[in-house]
């Protein structure tokens, strides 16, 4: 692990082959601890999966700047609309001239096309963008855990899954990538603060991403994991319906 700014604490990581975990941990007024993370995969065109929130644009940019010239981004890529995801896509389009907006069909639809800088590059569900050596494939996740828009992304060579939200853990004192058990946690901070929507087709979602057997769930808010990610998705779904 290596420590990008002292004073936040934020902090850069290799969970996979190719992939970084980008964290900033923090303390909110009212004492709950939480984290921030986002995901950039290095490859011939660099994605940036989550922005952070835009006052952390200066924190996340110095991060990826440890790992590669900003400038060289070619996608600036998140799961749905909310603030901690997408909140300086424009910062980020001006410091990398090259970059687009990467989501799904309906968030480029009903928010991107028009709050953006430059027009996003929008994926079908099922799509699938190559990088160079890795490959990323959206998945079409409406309302899981939230916004009509939601989809996540999987790179296939490293079979991680860019999750958003799912598996989301409170706290901000976390390891990079754990094998210990985050469903606990994550429903544990899902009673306190429920998140998701409860769409009746959670379990069929769940069940294709569990499909693509990823063993690496490169998680927003918390540790990463490695595992039997099928299991832990099929859980979830079990959890989430009990």
């Amino acid at each position: 692990m290596t420590i990008t700014n002292s004073q936040s604490g934020t902090n850069v990581h290799e969970i996979s082959d190719g992939i970084y975990r980008i964290n900033t941990p923090v303390v909110f007024e009212n004492g709950m601890g939480f984290s921030f993370n986002q995901y950039l995969i290095n490859d011939d065109e660099p994605l940036l999966f989550h922005t952070g929130p835009r006052k952390m644009f200066a924190l996340v940019r110095e991060a990826v700047a440890s790992i590669l010239p900003v400038e060289r981004l070619r996608y600036i890529a998140f799961s749905h609309y909310e603030a901690d995801e997408c909140g300086s896509l424009n910062e980020w389009l001006a410091v990398a001239p090259q970059s687009n907006p990467l989501c799904g069909m309906v968030a480029g639809m009903v928010s991107v096309a028009d709050v953006a800088d430059r027009a996003p590059r929008t994926m079908n569900d099922g799509e699938v963008l190559s990088l160079g050596k890795h490959r990323v494939r959206w998945t079409d996740t409406p309302h899981l855990p939230h916004g009509w828009e939601c989809g996540v992304l999987t790179e296939e060579s490293t079979r991680t899954l860019l999750c958003g939200d799912l598996f989301t853990q409170g706290g901000n004192d976390h390891p990079a990538v754990t094998e210990s058990d985050i469903l606990g946690p994550s429903e544990a901070f899902r009673a306190q603060m429920d998140y998701f929507s409860h769409t009746r087709n959670t379990r069929e979602m769940l069940e294709r991403l569990a499909a693509t057997a990823p063993t690496t769930l490169a998680c927003m808010h918390g540790s990463a994991w490695h595992g039997e990610g099928d299991k832990l998705l099929r859980a979830l779904a079990d959890s989430l319906s009990a």
